[in-house]
Formats: C-alpha cells, structure tokens, sequence
C-alpha cells in the first residue's frame, strides 16, 4: 500500500497523468453518449466533469496541480473555435437570407442572457465581483474570461459558470426546442449557440449539420455582444 502512495504521490505531479486523465474521462463519456443514442442528459462533458471532479476529490489533487497537464486541452480551445467556421461557410447562402432575423435575436438573446442573470442575482443579494463574474457567462470561454477580468470579476468563477451554462444549455435545448415544436433548424442552432457557447454548438453539431453552422455562429456573435452589453448592464446592478 505505501509503494502505491509513492507511485502516484510521483505520477500526480506529473502533467502527463492528468492530460491522459481528462482524455480518458471525455473518452468515457463519449462512448456512453453513442452507446444511449446521443440523448442530451447523457452529455459527454457533463460526464467527464463528474468523473475528474471526483477523481480529484478522490486524490486530493489540487486543481492548480491538475491544470497543468490538462492546460495543452484547454490551449486547443481556441483552435477549435475557429475550426467551427468550417460549417459555417457551407451554409453561407442561408446565412444571408435570414441575416436580419439573425441579428435581432443576437441583441434580443444578448441582452436577456445578461440581464436576467444580473438581476436573479442581485436580487439574491450578490456583490459586485460576484456579478461581474456572472455577467458574461453566455459567452465562449476565452472571451468571458477576458470579460470578466475587465469588469473586475473571478476568472476562475466566470469559467466554472461558462461550463455550467453549456451544460445546461447542451442537456436541455433539444427537448425543449422540440416541445416548442422549432423545426427550422437554423433558429434552433442559433438558439443554442447564443446561450450556450461551444459545448450547445458541439451538440447541435451532433444533432443535425445546419443546426451547428448556425450555432458556430451564434457563439461568435453572441462573444462579440456581450463585450458590448455587458459592461453597460452591470453598471445598473451596481
């Protein structure tokens, strides 16, 4: 039993261990997503976030010792943004016709992502960092960190909030879209890609392929708003 302490005691603190751990973890949840017909709830990230969160419990790993071996995954988080505008060019013809409805519902989205989740939590009696972090959370990753910094938030916060709001929006769109009966399927991936960033858009991109062009970009657009709109709203929470 001490010789096993010692082995991981030497393994954890190696970046290689925890960059094959969270490969291993989104594997998991990957194959489990494919094996259950990809239904929502069986969400590929929500799966590995379960299964390195406990990991770590589990461990007693520190997060900071963890990031750096899964920092290389996290680095590859803004090529694979760009990488969504692949799709997006394919359907660049649809794009144009619907570019009118496509803005208003940037603002209209925007501007209600924002704002209700500022006003839930100033309500709920949240200060300033705490709102600041918050605000742009609707937003991809690099962009709401950056957001968040300059508003004086928690990026460590804003990115646990992003993750969870990609999540959420990721497990519950489809069924929701479908008891809306949405079956244009560009409103619906610029529905989730609006609200739910990169995580929503790799699931429309799964559900059907028109969907995820128009997720990809949603998510683009709905980055460039919120460092528009966010400042502005939070200055009336504060």
């Amino acid at each position: 039993m001490t010789d096993f302490a010692d082995i991981w005691s030497y393994l954890s603190q190696g970046p290689l261990l925890w960059l094959t751990a969270t490969l291993a973890a989104f594997a998991i949840g990957d194959a489990l997503s494919q094996a259950s017909g990809r239904r929502p709830l069986v969400n590929p990230v929500l799966i590995a976030v379960i299964l390195l969160a406990g990991l770590l419990h589990l461990t007693g790993t520190p997060y900071a010792t963890y990031f750096e071996g899964a920092q290389f995954v996290h680095f590859l988080l803004g090529p694979a943004t760009v990488a969504l505008a692949l799709p997006l060019l394919d359907n660049l013809a649809r794009l144009r016709k619907a570019i009118v409805p496509v803005l208003a519902a940037l603002i209209a989205a925007s501007v209600t992502a924002t704002g209700s989740a500022l006003l839930i939590a100033k309500s709920l009696g949240a200060d300033a960092q705490l709102l600041a972090s918050l605000a742009p959370k609707s937003a991809t990753a690099p962009v709401a960190i950056g957001i968040s910094e300059g508003l004086g938030g928690s990026p460590t916060l804003t990115a646990v909030l992003v993750l969870l709001t990609g999540i959420t929006g990721a497990v519950v769109a489809t069924p929701l879209l479908n008891l809306m009966r949405m079956t244009d399927w560009r409103a619906r991936g610029f529905a989730v890609g609006v609200t739910s960033h990169g995580i929503g858009t790799a699931r429309a991109l799964q559900v059907h392929p028109t969907a995820g062009a128009f997720a990809g970009l949603g998510m683009a657009l709905n980055a460039l708003a919120t460092a528009l709109i966010a400042p502005f709203l939070l200055q009336l929470f504060l």
